[in-house]
């Protein structure tokens, strides 16, 4: 590998009572398909996997994941785990234009560099955190590498490569659209967009004034000429780590990622789908998102003694298990907000279970 390149910054960030600043080292790691920046906090824990993001289209890791990992009850979290948050090529903090004619890697091209990093610090596995068009790339890099992916976190993944329909939608969209408000229409719904909330306004700026649009563009083209998963459940084509998927009510992906649901192994599948979210939940809710993940990772055995208490205290495990034709319970459960009393269920993802909150 060519050009490793590290610069140690500490990043300002509001912290609880107690804590210091969490230090970062981000790091440039030359691939066959070009360079790719990635940032580091924390040190390797024995015996434990990498929290491993990646970001969606019209965003970079802090716009796509700060919320997230700066939120409170997330810090017992990242005290547990050395996390890695991977910038797509060309959408770094003062990343370059890339010339006129530069040939942008494909998301099976982004999934492929992932070796490279993980081989240069030395990190033997990961659970994946991703969003959008880097939930793809992590699940394409799981397909190929299983046995170093312990668990996933796809947040409004879709598995599909564009069908004819959707193509001439997009290309009828470009007539009259710009990019910013295309990405714009993926990133959010459109009850979000047409009510124009501070979020929406601060994320509209972020991407109409993005220094680095051209290239923005570009991960925006590989997203939308991406290939089929061909996820299958039951066949040879599956994810084989437990899963979360997550999802926004009337969120822009909501459809794709019922449908990814219905073709993942459902013993090792949970479906999250959060009300009051909109199309990011991550910046809308990481509360909640925070108490599911804590949750997803006891039931892969990790952070056994960890309080449950957002979820645990507002929710009450309402399990509804739908009888099927032969008399069968369903592997299908929901998670319905009520009282302030209750409990989550404990064990590993043993189910297909869908969560409204």
């Amino acid at each position: 590998m060519a050009e490793l390149q590290e610069v140690q910054i500490t990043e300002e960030k509001p912290l609880l009572p107690g804590q210091t600043p969490e230090a970062a080292k981000t790091h440039s790691v030359e691939t066959p398909y070009g360079s790719v920046t990635f940032t580091v906090y924390g040190t390797p824990k024995p015996k434990r996997p990498a929290i491993f993001t990646y970001h969606d289209v019209g965003l970079n890791y802090k716009s796509c994941f700060q919320p997230l990992f700066q939120f409170g009850d997330m810090q017992e979290i990242i005290q547990n785990f050395v996390r890695v948050h991977v910038d797509a090529p060309g959408m770094e903090e003062g990343a370059p234009v890339f010339p006129l004619g530069y040939q942008y890697p494909s998301l099976d091209q982004l999934a492929d560099m992932i070796p490279c990093i993980l081989q240069y610090l030395n990190f033997s596995t990961i659970i994946g955190v991703g969003v959008g068009a880097g939930a793809y790339i992590l699940s394409r890099y799981a397909l190929t590498h299983p046995d170093t992916v312990e668990g996933l976190v796809l947040i409004n993944i879709d598995p599909n490569a564009k069908g004819w329909m959707d193509w001439a939608a997009h290309k009828l969209t470009g007539l009259t659209s710009s990019i910013p408000e295309m990405i714009l229409g993926h990133l959010f719904s459109q009850e979000e967009l047409s009510g124009n909330s501070e979020l929406i306004q601060k994320y509209r700026n972020i991407i109409t004034h993005a220094p680095n649009l051209e290239n923005i563009e570009l991960y925006w083209n590989s997203y939308n000429n991406r290939r089929d998963l061909n996820f299958e459940r039951g066949g040879e084509i599956t994810l084989k780590c437990p899963v979360m998927l997550v999802v926004g009510d009337q969120a822009p992906h909501e459809d794709a990622v019922v449908e990814c649901n219905s073709k993942l192994d459902p013993t090792q599948t949970s479906f999250l789908k959060m009300a009051d979210s909109g199309g990011q939940p991550q910046l809308t809710q990481p509360g909640k998102l925070t108490e599911a993940f804590k949750y997803f990772l006891q039931g892969m055995g990790y952070m056994a003694s960890s309080c449950m208490t957002r979820l645990s205290r507002s929710r009450t495990a309402s399990l509804t298990s739908a009888a099927s034709i032969d008399g069968n319970r369903s592997r299908s459960r929901t998670l319905s907000q009520s009282s302030e009393s209750g409990t989550l269920p404990s064990g590993p993802p043993g189910h297909t279970m869908e969560v409204s909150c």
